[in-house]
């Protein structure tokens, strides 16, 4: 008969909040598949267990050639506990091209649920949580950046996203490009940790506070869109939107920043079309 994968959550910070079975999947594994495995050493110091099974590393290097392998282990009747640095395994990590590949064969995948940094962040975040989504990482090119953000100018829902910390102050900038400055959002920083920290306020002004510097593993949670009528992105309709924005009240500035979130565009794209 076929294994049985075992996605274990670890924790994101401190090693006392582990989930209780965490320490009884890893000490009775056939295999541990390791995103490091000094982190996996560190871990079972801290829990006080001992591996009997064989330990592989298993991260975004190998993670094609080594799936293989630990499929061939799963169909020997192997039991394989998949753990990556921090959090659960496949969100952002390693794990689901192992998952994809054992569903296919019908082998038995479960979980043992532990710290997840998205559902940390939205909660601790001060935004609403009645609906969201997972971003993960945003491209690391500008422009490619600023597209997916464009694409989710007119989301509703709460936003989560992963940042390093040296590219926050970049991916905050273009989120204020996209979103509006005033769009509300929160950055989390070493969660559960000594240091932890999480910055409230508007994009505008987390934009300012991150050019001092950001360390630590960083989430950032932002505000979905509050609506409003669409606006189409010919540039008749985006000129039309604009003046009578402008009409009613507001400054240039601020009715391009609007008609770009409802048509879901950079605030440069709608400026040029204007000033054309």
């Amino acid at each position: 008969m076929a294994g049985v994968l075992v996605l274990a959550g670890t924790p994101i910070g401190q090693a006392g909040d582990a989930p209780p079975r965490l320490a009884e999947e890893l000490s009775g594994a056939d295999v541990v598949a390791a995103e490091d495995t000094r982190r996996l050493k560190r871990l079972c110091a801290d829990l006080g267990i001992t591996l009997r099974g064989r330990v592989v590393s298993y991260f975004e290097g190998n993670e094609q050639a080594r799936t293989p392998v630990l499929l061939d282990a799963l169909l020997a009747g192997e039991r394989v506990v998949l753990v990556t640095d921090a959090g659960m395994p496949s969100v952002s990590d390693p794990g689901y091209r192992l998952v994809a590949a054992a569903v296919e064969r019908d082998v038995r995948v479960t979980a043992v649920p532990g710290p997840s940094a998205v559902l940390t962040a939205l909660a601790v975040s001060g935004l609403p949580v009645d609906r969201f989504c997972f971003e993960g990482f945003l491209p690391r090119k500008a422009g490619e950046r600023g597209r997916r953000l464009a694409a989710l100018a007119a989301e509703e829902r709460t936003m989560v996203f992963f940042e390093a910390p040296h590219r926050t102050e970049a991916a905050l900038a273009a989120m204020a490009e996209a979103l509006g400055d005033d769009r509300p959002a929160a950055v989390c920083r070493e969660l559960t940790k000594t240091h932890e920290e999480v910055r409230r306020g508007p994009l505008g002004e987390l934009v300012a506070w991150s050019a001092e510097g950001v360390r630590g593993e960083v989430t950032i949670v932002v505000q979905g869109s509050s609506g409003g009528p669409s606006v189409a992105t010919d540039p008749g309709s985006l000129r039309a939107a604009v003046a009578e924005l402008e009409a009613a009240g507001s400054t240039r500035k601020e009715a391009i920043a609007e008609v770009a979130r409802r048509a879901g565009l950079p605030k440069r794209e709608v400026y040029d079309v204007v000033h054309r």
